[in-house]
């Protein structure tokens, strides 16, 4: 589209273009009708190169030898075998997540635990002054979850999680892709901190503890407070779920 473009142009303003193999005018049909040719043999010969590229770096994920960054609690040892962080406080952090989400049951409760007993978790930054160090803060929500979602901690090795798509003015989106549809699965291939079957029970919990937004989700956990029909009952005119606020009356919490 952009060689088009740009024959466009050099046509409208009397441009010529130079190759190896000539001069050529835009403005006449031939040399246009050239131009076009090449590009479109260039445009193939990129999409070859990146199809070879790519197919290079599935072969590599489907024997498990693709390096890809691993998630906190993880590293490449100096034969890059994935092994557990030798950092026993890391380990430690990422054990109690595991062990408190299994305690309280959902993510939210897992960070109210943590803040309660004011103990810290650790990350890296990937950017910044203090790229690549080990830092200890106040764990969040989506740390959480990072850790419930990423299979690598189960001791597996995914390839396809995400999709990459460009968009027409050239920017790009990644989305997730659904367990089903990952194009490499290799189980146990690493030490991790839980099983596999513990994986796939923490995502089905998970699933289950979502607000039902949409026909797969259809219930919620219960939650603290005197409404019976909280997360139940669907709004009439857009169909979606009705959540639940309290106000205090008194010595009681009464819903509104």
């Amino acid at each position: 589209m952009d060689w088009h473009r740009l024959l466009e142009i050099c046509a409208l303003t009397d441009t010529l273009i130079l190759d190896e193999d000539g001069i050529y005018d835009p403005a006449h049909f031939n040399d246009r009708l050239l131009l076009g040719l090449k590009g479109t043999m260039s445009e193939a010969e990129l999409h070859v190169l990146q199809a070879r590229l790519q197919g290079g770096l599935l072969n590599k994920a489907r024997r498990g030898e693709l390096r890809i960054r691993l998630p906190m609690g993880l590293i490449y040892d100096p034969k890059d075998h994935v092994v557990l962080d030798p950092d026993q406080q890391i380990q430690g952090a990422l054990r109690l997540v595991f062990d408190t989400f299994a305690r309280t049951g959902t993510a939210c409760a897992t960070v109210k635990a943590f803040r309660t007993q004011g103990l810290k978790f650790p990350r890296r930054p990937r950017s910044g002054p203090s790229q690549g160090e080990l830092l200890w803060g106040e764990l969040d929500h989506s740390q959480v979850l990072r850790v419930l979602h990423n299979p690598r901690l189960a001791g597996a090795f995914v390839f396809g999680r995400h999709k990459t798509q460009r968009g027409v003015e050239g920017q790009t989106t990644t989305r997730q892709v659904k367990s089903d549809q990952w194009q490499v699965v290799l189980r146990d291939v690493h030490a991790g901190y839980i099983t596999w079957d513990r994986f796939e029970a923490n995502q089905q919990r998970l699933l289950d503890n979502a607000q039902a937004q949409g026909k797969d989700r259809r219930k919620s956990p219960p939650r603290e407070g005197p409404a019976l029909l909280q997360g139940r009952v669907l709004c009439g005119q857009c169909g979606e779920r009705m959540t639940v606020r309290y106000c205090s009356l008194g010595n009681q919490l009464v819903p509104h």
